[in-house]
């Protein structure tokens, strides 16, 4: 982890402190693949979905990361200023799920806005649209959104979570003309098959502002993790999809008019 580091705790945030404190899992100073530009990762502590080729295991439980203050975040994202503006590039809010700590990415997505800072929403999507998330989504110039899977049952079990929340979040995102870049995991046995990347694309094709969709062959790189923990990786023995898989999922996406950037 780059940037600033700090003790792990397992108190929560109290609510009144809930726009001035935030647990960080960790951050990348100098992302290139989150967004336009160079771009300072702030990955967020606490996820409520339980993905089964999740990445960042140990970025669920929201009682862990590193507590910092608002003027902490703000003052260590400033260092990288020149970065921004000589690339186009900006802040990116990751995790986790960074929906879960709204209020605290709202405040500090105003104060980044002033300074001509771009903003950049990394997110599942699944959430309550409540108060603290309709303001941070004005605020927010770009939404990173992964779209799981479009089947509910298959959504259900391929993250543990519905995907009704998620198709709330992104129709509301779309009406408030917020820009997106989808991302979609390629996952052999479960998004892998045409009749579900005709569904995915479908949905996202009824999306106004949608810029780019990437398809994202999974991969193991985050097995590790899971094996830290004391856990079995749940996608064992399930291998990347292969250049045929990709192909065949390019096609289907461009067919909806989709623009489908190479990943």
């Amino acid at each position: 982890m780059k940037g600033f580091e700090g003790n792990r705790s397992r108190i929560e945030s109290p609510t009144s402190l809930r726009n001035k404190v935030a647990r960080i899992h960790s951050v990348e100073t100098f992302g290139t693949l989150d967004g336009p530009g160079i771009r300072y990762v702030i990955f967020f502590q606490g996820c409520p979905l339980r993905c089964k080729y999740c990445q960042n295991r140990d970025s669920w439980d929201p009682r862990l990361g590193s507590i910092k203050t608002l003027d902490e975040v703000e003052e260590d994202i400033l260092r990288y200023n020149s970065f921004f503006l000589s690339s186009g590039g900006g802040l990116t809010a990751g995790g986790g799920e960074p929906l879960l700590q709204a209020e605290f990415l709202f405040s500090l997505f105003k104060r980044l806005k002033k300074r001509g800072i771009h903003t950049a929403l990394d997110t599942s999507g699944y959430c309550s649209l409540s108060p603290a998330v309709r303001e941070l989504l004005s605020v927010t110039d770009l939404i990173l959104l992964d779209i799981k899977h479009s089947d509910e049952s298959r959504h259900r079990e391929l993250t543990g979570v519905s995907a009704a929340p998620v198709r709330a979040f992104a129709e509301y995102a779309a009406s408030r003309k917020v820009p997106f870049w989808i991302r979609h995991v390629v996952v052999p046995g479960y998004t892998d098959d045409p009749e579900s990347a005709g569904r995915t694309a479908g949905f996202i094709s009824t999306l106004p502002g949608v810029e780019r969709v990437d398809l994202i062959p999974c991969h193991e790189l985050g097995k590790f993790k899971w094996e830290a923990l004391g856990q079995t990786y749940p996608l064992e023995g399930v291998n990347p999809p292969g250049k045929e898989t990709m192909e065949m999922m390019e096609e289907i996406f461009t067919a909806y008019g989709l623009p489908v950037a190479a990943v």
